[in-house]
């Protein structure tokens, strides 16, 4: 399959880049700075940005699907829904037809499953990242594309256990492995099973 890999130099994207190439995609990775690429094999690297329109639509050309794996390091300034903006018109131009997103636990109605600490840092610290995850998320839901949004609990840099938790809702306190996260995203490349729905995904 034709992949686009999107965030592809940030902790979690750099996983799915690496996942996606194992298993035997054809990658395609949009990045500001391909040097933060390495020296990585079997990757086509494409310099631009993800919320202009023009390199999006560079980037999506005879692409089959789009693993987005952005994520904003300025909280102050978000760039999920600017970036979905121009990614969802672009890509349907473009006939792709698989969207995978990862977005995160205690945006929109996960946030009930969350504690009350949760929900204080979820809308003081992360207000404005979170409330731009879920602008951009609900236009992935409203779309006609075959689209899965995941929702990784905290996400922690350690080894991949190959076991995790993908339920509908969750409450408490989860922890997840970005390498278990990044090889589920890719995983549902060719399953159907959480096709134009909300998973929330947790370490087991």
């Amino acid at each position: 399959m034709r992949v686009l890999v999107l965030g592809a130099t940030g902790k979690t994207g750099r996983l799915v880049l690496e996942r996606a190439i194992a298993a035997g995609h054809e990658v395609t990775a949009l990045v500001r700075e391909p040097t933060k690429l390495g020296t990585l094999q079997g990757v086509r690297s494409l310099t631009g940005d993800a919320t202009s329109a023009i390199d999006i639509a560079a980037a999506v050309d005879g692409q089959d699907a789009v693993l987005n794996a952005l994520g904003s390091r300025d909280l102050r300034h978000p760039v999920e829904a600017a970036s979905t903006s121009v990614l969802l018109p672009a890509a349907a131009k473009a006939g792709v037809t698989r969207l995978i997103v990862c977005s995160a636990f205690g945006v929109g109605e996960s946030r009930d499953g969350a504690n009350a600490f949760q929900r204080v840092f979820f809308s003081s610290v992360l207000r404005r990242v979170y409330a731009a995850k879920e602008a951009a998320d609900a236009v992935v839901r409203s779309s006609a594309f075959d689209w899965t949004l995941v929702y990784p609990t905290r996400l922690e840099n350690t080894p991949a256990t190959g076991r995790v938790l993908a339920v509908e809702s969750f409450s408490g306190v989860g922890r997840v492995s970005r390498a278990d996260v990044a090889q589920f995203m890719v995983d549902q490349l060719e399953s159907e099973k959480w096709s134009r729905k909300t998973v929330i995904v947790s370490g087991r």
